[in-house]
């Protein structure tokens, strides 16, 4: 599997800090990765996120630190209208601190930053949300001295690691760009039936290859990353809709509704009826 190679901004002298508020309608698979460090804050959305070999649900809040270099990406549901994903990215170049990696003062950032190659998640971001928020609004020294102070602090929390140990972030980053078109392909035709085979001939790989790849690409099997898909759009519809649940089931593109009641309860710990119903309130 190959990530894209971001280029942050373009040009040979670009800043070695940037920090900007994005709003899009969705969120959607590009698997990439860049040499800088970033620090993205998820304002107000939830979806899957992928960093290396983890896959997780994120929620609004969501706050990881990326090491360079490392393949990562956040999706969302494409389908759930009139809404915006509004998110925060900071991105800034190992070189900022290099002439003060010698001092004391600045180990606790030093041991965060080595840290963060497998990449970090944060649960109290909102002890740091005004300060993320304001960042891309600062300019000059007061911009730096924000992000060593959220740094410094952050290095502070037991933050969670994300992919394993046994992730190999030079083999991901330089194999075939892959990944990106068969995630691309499920998020297109998952309300159709989708066989693994299918999946594998879109890069040209036996289906037992391809089961191998995707789990080490996602850390989930290509099933379960399916059902995942399927059901973000399930509970959409049943949030959003009175549609009734054998038709939402379809849509959705399982073929039985008892494997969809299965995989529900699997996933969300109810029922859909029982989801329906809380979800109203």
């Amino acid at each position: 599997m190959k990530a894209e190679l971001e280029k942050i901004v373009p040009g040979d002298d670009k800043p070695v800090l940037v920090a900007y508020q994005m709003s899009l309608p969705y969120l959607e698979f590009y698997w990439h990765h860049h040499p800088e460090y970033e620090l993205t804050y998820k304002i107000n959305i939830s979806g899957k996120r992928i960093v290396g070999d983890s896959y997780q649900e994120f929620s609004p809040g969501d706050l990881v630190l990326i090491g360079p270099d490392l393949p990562h990406t956040w999706v969302t549901d494409k389908k759930i209208k009139d809404t915006t994903c509004e998110f925060v990215v900071i991105q800034f170049s190992g070189s900022l601190f290099n002439s003060l990696s010698g001092l004391n003062e600045f180990d606790n950032i030093k041991r965060l930053l080595q840290k963060s190659k497998y990449g970090l998640h944060f649960k109290n971001s909102r002890l740091f949300k005004e300060v993320i928020l304001g960042l891309p609004e600062k300019t000059g020294v007061e911009k730096f001295t924000d992000l060593v102070w959220l740094l410094e602090q952050l290095s502070k929390q037991k933050g969670t690691k994300l992919a394993s140990a046994e992730y190999d972030i030079s083999t991901a980053k330089n194999s075939e760009p892959r990944i990106n078109k068969v995630c691309t392909y499920v998020e297109q035709n998952f309300a159709k039936p989708i066989r693994i085979s299918d999946a594998a001939k879109i890069i040209n790989i036996s289906p037992s290859a391809f089961c191998k790849f995707f789990k080490r690409a996602t850390g989930k099997t290509f099933s379960d990353y399916l059902n995942e898909i399927r059901i973000g759009y399930a509970c959409y519809q049943l949030i959003e809709t009175d549609k009734q649940i054998s038709t939402i089931a379809r849509s959705a593109g399982f073929e039985s509704l008892s494997y969809f009641n299965r995989v529900f309860a699997k996933k969300k710990n109810s029922r859909p009826r029982e989801f329906r119903s809380e979800a109203a309130f």
